[in-house]
């Protein structure tokens, strides 16, 4: 089939800055308990609400109702601003902590009880890193950076932990703390947002209230599961489809079923499909990424040129030969990079629900 049915021959030449978010919520003015209301919001949406961000946040400004989370009694470490914990860089191995807050020394991590207070440092956008010379508890600092800047700070990478490092030693402070923490909650959907906004003094009793629901204000509380109030629940604006098709056909059952392939054009939406890419059963999934041999280019579906990407090392300049296949991009699984594969591959695909 050739290429020209794929997309618009016109190209925009601008980076695309999509509007969209991830979850359209749905408050459901139905007393029920949260696995009653878990049912519910699986058979008429996606699932209980989860939460990524402040954004989606300011969305569910609404008293006592069920949000998708609950207390699973498995710990991970998560980061306060819900990014995915790709890179650490633990002192010897200093990795399990249970409820437990991460500080950085000499650029290396260690997890201590949140409540000791520390010096800490802010993420304030494009305005970078900010280290505060206040000593608070991990919460008073998240909620001081919430509040003044965006979150306490994650740190991606080697470059990362080496930039805060400096900054640490510029202002001769030792020890900061960072927006790494552990918590057993886990969101219905099996999303791996480390958002949380608990009243102060929660969570708490954890035997026995396992279930968050959110409190005028905003902020969150836990209680027992078996109680009743309305809730929300969320559909995602980006579905993965657990069929195993080649890029043409994906492309066109998106367009048949939803609106299209997703075109992953920012970093907020590789954050969306990082949310939903973990249920896949093939190694990468198809997105609206092609090869446009006529012009030696990558090219979204809709026909914007590529600003944005997340390629794996090489995949973006491997050798192309147009007369014996076509390629397409894929998110991979894993690491959630970028690759390129022959159209003809068979993998799941992810579709967008969102209207541009």
């Amino acid at each position: 089939m050739a290429q020209t049915l794929y997309f618009s021959v016109l190209l925009i030449a601008l980076c695309s800055l999509s509007e969209c978010i991830q979850h359209r919520y749905h408050y459901i003015n139905i007393m029920k308990t949260w696995t009653e209301a878990q049912k519910y919001c699986r058979e008429k949406y996606t699932d209980l609400a989860t939460v990524n961000n402040i954004n989606d946040m300011k969305q569910l400004m609404m008293s006592n109702v069920w949000i998708g989370l609950k207390n699973t009694g498995v710990y991970k470490w998560k980061w306060s601003l819900g990014d995915f914990v790709r890179y650490t860089n633990w002192s010897n191995g200093d990795s399990n902590g249970r409820d437990q807050c991460v500080y950085m020394r000499d650029g290396s991590w260690h997890h201590q009880d949140c409540n000791m207070k520390k010096r800490f440092i802010c993420y304030n956008g494009d305005k970078g890193f900010i280290i505060n010379g206040s000593s608070v508890s991990w919460r008073d600092a998240q909620i001081f950076c919430r509040q003044h800047h965006t979150d306490l700070t994650s740190v991606r990478n080697q470059i990362e932990n080496q930039q805060i490092q400096k900054i640490m030693n510029d202002k001769n402070i030792n020890e900061v703390w960072i927006g790494l923490f552990s918590d057993s909650w886990e969101w219905s959907d099996k999303s791996e947002s480390g958002f949380r906004k608990w009243n102060r003094i929660e969570p708490n009793n954890p035997d026995t209230e396992k279930c968050a629901m959110v409190l005028s204000g905003g902020q969150w509380n836990n209680v027992p599961c078996s109680l009743s109030y309305t809730f929300v629940c969320h559909e995602d604006n980006l579905i993965l489809i657990q069929k195993n098709l080649s890029w043409s056909e994906a492309l066109r059952y998106c367009r048949e079923n939803h609106v299209d392939l997703v075109s992953v054009d920012s970093e907020e939406i590789q954050f969306m499909v990082a949310q939903v890419i973990h249920r896949s059963s093939t190694d990468a999934v198809w997105m609206g990424l092609h090869y446009y041999c006529q012009m030696n280019l990558w090219i979204w579906i809709r026909g914007e040129v590529v600003c944005y990407q997340n390629w794996a090392s090489g995949n973006k300049t491997k050798l192309m030969d147009c007369n014996t296949e076509h390629r397409a991009g894929a998110v991979q699984s894993g690491d959630h990079l970028w690759i390129s594969l022959p159209q003809s591959h068979k993998l799941n695909f992810i579709c967008s629900r969102y209207e541009e």
